[in-house]
C-alpha cells in the first residue's frame, strides 16, 4: 500500500513513504523492521543493476542504502528517517535511550 494511515489525535492523516532499498543491505533491513515494528505502511524498491542510473539521476544528492522520500521529501536514510519519525511523534525512543 503506497499511503500509511497514522493517528494523529482523533484525526488520521496520510503519508506517502517510499523506502529504495538494496538486497543484502543491513540498514536496509533494519529499517523495514522500524516500520513494521510500529506498523507505517510505505513503498520498498528495490535497487538494482536495472534501475540504479535511473535511481541516481532521480536522487543525485543520496550517498547511500536504504534511501526514504516521504511525502515527496527526501529523507535520507535510517538514521535520518528514525529522527523524523520521532520528531513528528510517529514513533518514541526506547526508554533507555532518552536523555
Amino acid at each position: 500500500m503506497l499511503y500509511d494511515i497514522l493517528r494523529g489525535g482523533d484525526t488520521p492523516f496520510f503519508m506517502k513513504i517510499v523506502a529504495y532499498t538494496t538486497q543484502g543491505c543491513f540498514y536496509c533491513d533494519q529499517l523495514k523492521e522500524l516500520f513494521r515494528r510500529a506498523n507505517i505502511e510505505y513503498e520498498s524498491i528495490a535497487i538494482d543493476d536495472s534501475n540504479r542510473e535511473n535511481f541516481n539521476k532521480q536522487f543525485p544528492r543520496a550517498t547511500g542504502y536504504p534511501y526514504v522520500v516521504i511525502d515527496d521529501k527526501h529523507i535520507g536514510g535510517l538514521v535520518e528517517t528514525a529522527k523524523f519519525l520521532v520528531e513528528n511523534k510517529l514513533i518514541t525512543r526506547p526508554k533507555n535511550e532518552r536523555t
